[in-house]
């Protein structure tokens, strides 16, 4: 009976004296972890979260980025001035390959024509980005028996619709972009000072897409917004017997139809050419 009560006193002492403390010690611990988690958590939810600002690039008002619309690196504050030409005269759901190709138009000129054009680089072949390198002098006379003719060329245009539609800018339309060369339009000469050049990617001997038609009449519409436009034209009504662009596959009426641009505005009118 002894040797029992010898037991139980020492399993009583091992609790109260080792189980207990450790357990006590152990309960103190994981409530200190909790409290120091808890406040650490108060602590990080009453800190603000500041979101980078940037700048629309239409309106120049800043805005959180997770509100803005992002295009090709740059922020709006929505569709309506993504699709806009703003005060520097550029396009935002344009994709920019800046050409050094232009200079500053003319004292108190209105900008009051479009004119169209077609190219494609190499000659008859489409995509790559041998034209925007051609426009901004950097096309290597290497890659295609035809360039070593045009590598020295200094010329551009301000716009580039591609055949799938993609609008590239080179120059603003407030510039004198080099598009036209020699022209004449109703005895007025030197069509570049007072126009803006839109090159289609195209052949003239194969129709154009309908995503450049409508692709062009977006642009136009943003175009005579920013500019009083009174005359669109081809290439070859300005510079005739020299040129032929946009071609005979440039549909006029068509385009006229989904623009609703007036046939005021066509002085050559409907006819292909």
């Amino acid at each position: 009976m002894k040797l029992f009560e010898l037991l139980l006193l020492a399993l009583a002492l091992y609790y109260f004296l080792i189980f207990r403390p450790k357990a006590i010690k152990e309960k103190k611990r994981r409530q200190e972890v909790e409290k120091k988690s808890k406040a650490s958590s108060q602590t990080t939810s009453a800190v603000p979260i500041i979101e980078k600002m940037v700048a629309c690039d239409f309106c120049k008002v800043r805005l959180p980025d997770s509100d803005a619309v992002i295009f090709d690196g740059r922020f709006y504050c929505g569709q309506a001035h993504l699709k806009s030409i703003n005060s520097e005269g550029f396009l935002g759901s344009s994709k920019r390959v800046l050409s050094n190709n232009y200079d500053l138009r003319p004292d108190s000129v209105a900008i009051d024509t479009v004119v169209i054009h077609h190219i494609s680089l190499p000659e008859g072949k489409f995509g790559g980005h041998a034209i925007e390198d051609f426009f901004c002098n950097r096309l290597n006379p290497n890659d295609d028996p035809y360039y070593p003719t045009i590598v020295d060329l200094q010329v551009s245009a301000h716009f580039l619709i591609k055949r799938s539609g993609e609008v590239v800018q080179f120059v603003s339309t407030l510039k004198r972009a080099w598009h036209a060369g020699a022209s004449t339009l109703m005895e007025r000469q030197k069509c570049n000072d007072f126009s803006i050049g839109i090159e289609l990617e195209g052949t003239g001997e194969l129709p154009f897409e309908p995503g450049q038609y409508q692709a062009l009449q977006l642009l136009i519409q943003e175009i005579q917004i920013k500019h009083p436009i009174s005359m669109i034209v081809g290439h070859s009504d300005i510079s005739p017997g020299r040129k032929q662009d946009p071609g005979k596959f440039f549909d006029w009426q068509y385009f006229k139809e989904i623009s609703q641009i007036s046939e005021q505005k066509f002085p050559f009118g409907m006819s292909s050419r």
